[in-house]
C-alpha cells in the first residue's frame, strides 16, 4: 500500500563516505516473501529555483552519485548542473548552462569529473571538487541521455541521432555518426550509447540498433526493428516504431554470448545476439516501452532468519524490467523473453526501475516513489509528495536519490526487512 513517509533523520558519521554505514552491499539480495521493509529520508531539498525554471512541470534525468567522496550530481530545469553532500543535500556548488539541465550526468572517478548534456546543445565537462568547466562540446541539438565511457573516449549521443565520440580529457572529437531521423511522428525520448567490450551500441528513431567500433566508428551490424515490429503485428498499422530505449547488455543469459535488449514502442522488447545483431527471441506484447532495466541476483545461502534458512544454496537470478506508460511494468526472463510477472500502473506515466538494497525503486508521474520486490512486484513502501516523479532515481547500497517534479530532491535510506518483525 502507498503510504507517506514520516521524516526520520538517520544518524550518519560525517568522517565516512556512503560505503561506511551501509549495512546492505549492492549485490546481496535482502527482499522476500513481501516482509515490512521499508524507507525512511534522510533529508529533503528544495532545489530548483523557481522564477528560473522552464518547459514543462517535469523534472527530467537521473541523478549521479559519487560514493568515494560522498556527492550527489544532479541536474534541474532551473538550467543548473548542481552538486550536493549525500548526506544532507547540502550545496557544494552549482553550475550554470544555457538551456534547461534534463540530463543524465556520468562521474568519472579516475579524472574526478562530471559530463553532463544541456538542452542548450551542449555537452559539458567539469570539474567535480568545485564545478570548474573542463570542456564545452556543442553538438546544436538537447543532449539528455547519459554518456558512456571507456577508456578515454567518452561517447554521447543528442536528440537529432548523432553519436559523437570524443576524448574524455580534451573534448576533442574521435569520431562522429549521424542516422537520418524517422519522418512523421515520434514518440517522444530517445536513446543513450552503451558500450560493451568494443563495440558501441544505439538506437535511433526510425527503429535501426546499430553496432559500432568503439576505436573507428565503423558501422558493425544494423538492424531494423521497424519492419520486426510489421512481421509481428500484420493486421495494425503502426504509427510509432522509435527504439527510444537504451540498449541493455545481459551477458550468459543464454549460456551462450551477451544479449543485447532493446523495445520498439509499438513493436515490443527485442534481444539480439552482440555479435552479429541476430534475433534471439521477441516479446511483442510489451508494448509502449520506454526504459529498460536488468536485475541481477547473484547466487546465495539461505538467509539465516529467512523462510528457506538451512535450504540449499539459492540459485542466481536474472530479470529485465521494462517500464511502460500503457501496458505497465514487465519482468521479463532475459533468456526466453517470457513474462515474470506484470503490474499494471495507475494513470500517468513511470520512470524506469533501479535496483536499491536487493528491491526495485520506481516513480510514477502522480502517485509517488514505491518501492517493490523483484520477484513478483508487490508493493513493499512508497512516499508520495502530491508532485510526482518523472526523473529516474539513483541508488548506490542502501541510499535511494529521487527528484520531484516540484524540484524537491529526497535523500531515502532503504532499510530491509530480514531480521525485523
Amino acid at each position: 500500500m502507498r503510504r507517506a513517509l514520516a521524516v526520520s533523520a538517520l544518524a550518519l558519521s560525517a568522517c565516512t563516505a556512503l560505503t561506511g554505514p551501509d549495512r546492505v552491499n549492492p549485490e546481496v539480495p535482502s527482499w522476500f516473501s513481501h516482509p515490512s521493509g521499508d524507507m525512511s529520508l534522510m533529508f529533503r531539498r528544495s532545489l530548483t529555483i523557481e522564477g528560473r525554471k522552464v518547459g514543462e512541470d517535469y523534472e527530467q534525468g537521473r541523478p549521479e552519485i559519487d560514493p568515494e567522496h560522498a556527492r550527489v550530481f544532479v541536474g534541474s530545469s532551473d538550467r543548473g548542473l548542481y552538486a550536493l553532500r549525500a548526506f544532507d543535500g547540502s550545496d557544494l556548488w552549482r553550475f550554470e548552462t544555457a538551456g534547461m539541465v534534463q540530463s543524465e550526468p556520468l562521474y568519472d572517478a579516475d579524472q574526478d569529473v562530471v559530463y553532463f548534456g544541456s538542452d542548450d546543445g551542449a555537452m559539458y565537462a567539469v570539474h567535480a571538487d568545485d564545478g570548474r568547466l573542463l570542456w564545452r562540446y556543442d553538438t546544436g541539438t538537447e543532449i539528455g541521455k547519459r554518456p558512456a565511457l571507456r577508456g578515454d573516449t567518452l561517447v554521447f549521443v543528442n536528440a537529432a541521432d548523432q553519436i559523437f565520440a570524443v576524448d574524455r580529457t580534451t573534448g576533442k572529437t574521435k569520431w562522429q555518426a549521424r542516422r537520418t531521423p524517422a519522418l512523421g511522428m515520434e514518440i517522444a525520448g530517445y536513446a543513450g550509447p552503451t558500450i560493451d567490450g568494443g563495440s558501441v551500441f544505439v538506437a535511433f528513431s526510425d527503429g535501426h540498433v546499430t553496432s559500432y567500433a568503439l576505436a573507428s566508428g565503423s558501422e558493425k551490424w544494423s538492424v531494423d526493428l521497424s519492419a520486426e515490429a510489421e512481421q509481428a503485428h500484420p493486421n495494425e498499422v503502426l504509427r510509432h516504431m522509435d527504439v527510444d530505449t537504451t540498449p541493455v547488455v545481459v551477458s550468459d543469459a543464454v549460456g551462450g554470448g551477451p544479449l543485447l535488449v532493446v523495445a520498439s514502442y509499438d513493436g515490443g522488447v527485442y534481444a539480439l545476439d552482440e555479435g552479429s545483431g541476430s534475433r534471439m527471441w521477441a516479446n511483442t506484447d510489451a508494448r509502449g516501452v520506454h526504459a529498460l532495466t536488468h536485475w541481477h541476483e547473484r547466487a546465495h545461502a539461505p538467509h539465516p532468519k529467512g523462510p528457506d534458512r538451512g535450504g540449499p544454496i539459492v540459485p542466481a537470478r536474472d530479470v529485465v524490467f521494462a517500464a511502460s506508460s500503457s501496458t505497465g511494468l514487465w519482468a521479463l526472463d532475459p533468456a526466453t523473453g517470457r513474462k515474470v510477472w506484470r503490474i499494471a500502473i495507475p494513470e500517468g506515466g513511470i520512470t524506469a526501475p533501479v535496483p536499491v538494497a536487493g528491491a526495485i525503486a520506481i516513480g510514477t508521474t502522480h502517485y509517488g516513489l514505491f518501492l517493490l520486490s523483484p520477484i513478483d512486484g508487490r508493493v513493499i513502501d512508497g512516499v508520495n509528495l502530491e508532485s510526482g516523479f518523472a526523473m529516474r532515481p539513483a541508488a548506490y547500497g542502501n541510499r535511494l536519490y529521487a527528484m520531484t517534479n516540484a524540484g524537491t530532491l529526497l535523500g531515502l535510506g532503504v532499510d530491509p526487512p530480514l531480521g525485523r518483525r
